[in-house]
């Protein structure tokens, strides 16, 4: 399954890219899964994304869960939680 990953903010400046395509195994189905699968690269993938770190998800452009499905085609994002005033 191919799905595009696109990154903002801090997570964008920490790994050095703002998007990228990714075949991902076939036990990848979740937006968790996703994250794992990423973080599992090491280095800046896992400071950025690790489960220690505040970090929001969304699936098509929908905010979402861990749990959230992925299909193929699918477009999953990460940014750090933002505030306003």
């Amino acid at each position: 399954m191919k799905i595009s990953l696109r990154y903002f903010a801090s997570v964008r400046e920490q790994l050095g890219t703002g998007q990228e395509s990714l075949e991902l195994p076939a036990v990848a189905t979740t937006v968790g899964a996703v994250r794992e699968a990423l973080v599992a690269r090491g280095g800046a993938w896992a400071e950025a994304l690790g489960q220690n770190r505040a970090v929001r998800m969304a699936c098509n452009q929908v905010m979402c869960g861990p749990e959230t499905e992925v299909v193929d085609g699918a477009e999953v994002a990460f940014f750090p939680p933002v505030t306003g005033g």
